[in-house]
């Protein structure tokens, strides 16, 4: 596996790649990996000749920055986890190479990054935005994989690739679960032997809403139901539950004629937060 800490060098290199007739996956990530990163690199070993992980935690897309500080880091068993799964290449930047000064604009997604991990993390998604472009001008990749798990953000790296003409395929990859169905999350480190038994709440309560919905309850007695279910628990905070559109976003009150409903949840465990979601059918 080779290893770039500097865009040139890595340019170049890819330069060189595409020059031989060559394909690039890209997997962006913000390290301390986990299965359902290496189903990602897997996925983009399967389409694409050579696959770029990237590993930078993003401080533009950070709102709380005690959030940003206490983020896992683990390079070092990360580097190792790509080597036994035999990733090609890793880019791996400091703060300086990515933002060698601060950015200045900011991305608007209309109604994509208002609702949902929008209302409660304004600026969240500028700042994803910002870096996917980055990331995309620097690697060029023929194709991108992401996580099922962060949807909202998924869609609105649709609508970037979009709008901005970005030559590339994206890809979503179903949500990897522990046995208990707490989805895989760089962020579950931070849960201590205490909190770890709670987390599975949120997966509990997206699995009942759904057969709720499937049976023809209404959204609204669901939402209460959610609500009631996840902060039974001590120590457990829900910040929002939404059944929304899956491609426009748009918070749903039923679920008729809308394309694909989504499931979403977010909440606290302690100090630490999670999302999760699930499709309906």
């Amino acid at each position: 596996m080779k290893i770039f800490k500097h865009i040139a060098p890595l340019k170049e290199f890819l330069k060189e790649l595409r020059l031989k007739g060559k394909t690039i996956g890209l997997v962006p990530t913000m390290g301390a990996l986990h299965k359902g990163h290496l189903a990602l690199i897997k996925a983009s070993q399967k389409e694409n000749s050579h696959t770029v992980c990237s590993i930078f935690v993003n401080p533009a897309q950070f709102n709380n920055p005690a959030d940003l500080r206490q983020y896992p880091r683990t390079m070092d068993r990360d580097t190792e986890l790509l080597k036994e799964v035999q990733c090609d290449i890793l880019f791996c930047p400091d703060n300086h190479e990515i933002y060698p000064v601060q950015p200045a604009v900011h991305l608007d997604f209309g109604n994509l990054d208002k609702v949902m991990e929008g209302e409660f993390r304004p600026g969240h998604f500028s700042g994803v935005g910002i870096v996917v472009a980055k990331l995309v001008h620097i690697v060029e990749p023929d194709r991108a994989y992401f996580g099922q798990k962060d949807w909202q953000q998924f869609a609105i790296i649709k609508q970037l690739v979009e709008q901005l003409n970005f030559n590339l395929k994206l890809y979503s990859i179903p949500t990897l679960r522990e046995p208990d169905g707490l989805a895989l999350s760089s962020r579950n480190l931070r849960l201590s032997s205490d909190l770890r038994p709670l987390a599975p709440v949120f997966f509990k309560a997206l699995t009942q809403a759904r057969e709720k919905l499937k049976a023809g309850e209404k959204i609204h007695d669901i939402k209460k139901f959610v609500r009631e279910m996840v902060e039974e628990r001590p120590g457990v905070k829900l910040e929002y539950f939404e059944v929304a559109d899956s491609q426009n976003l748009k918070i749903l009150e039923n679920v008729n004629g809308a394309s694909r409903p989504i499931l979403c949840v977010a909440g606290t465990v302690g100090e630490i937060r999670l999302i999760d979601n699930l499709f309906l059918d």
